[in-house]
């Protein structure tokens, strides 16, 4: 286990993480940052609490919205997937009745 410090709202932090996940928890920590002031230059100082969660409601936010939309391609994809195996399995029907056809002719010709 590691400890990190990282800076939020211009105060350090020490978070634990496991090792190696240092650098992921730092760009964590600087994505939360910007987050904390863009709040922070909306609203003002509303201390560090309130700002915090605003902050956090914002990324939860921001977190539902990326899943509805993951959702809504997920639903597209088995959409287009069953499109896709509809249309094979129409193809090989329609190969199965054309060799059929070529193997009618063929055998009136012969």
């Amino acid at each position: 286990m590691s400890t990190v410090t990282v800076e939020v709202g211009g105060h350090p932090f020490a978070v634990g993480c496991e090792d190696g996940q240092e650098a992921h928890v730092r760009t964590l920590a600087a994505q939360f940052d910007r987050q904390v002031q863009e709040v922070s230059r909306s609203v003002g100082r509303v201390g560090d609490l309130r700002l915090f969660l605003m902050a956090a409601l914002m990324t939860a936010d921001e977190l539902s919205d990326l899943r509805a939309r993951m959702a809504q391609a997920q639903a597209e994809l088995a959409r287009l997937q069953s499109d896709q195996a509809r249309a094979e399995a129409r193809a090989a029907q329609a190969l199965d009745a054309a060799a059929h056809r070529i193997e009618a002719l063929a055998a009136k010709a012969g």
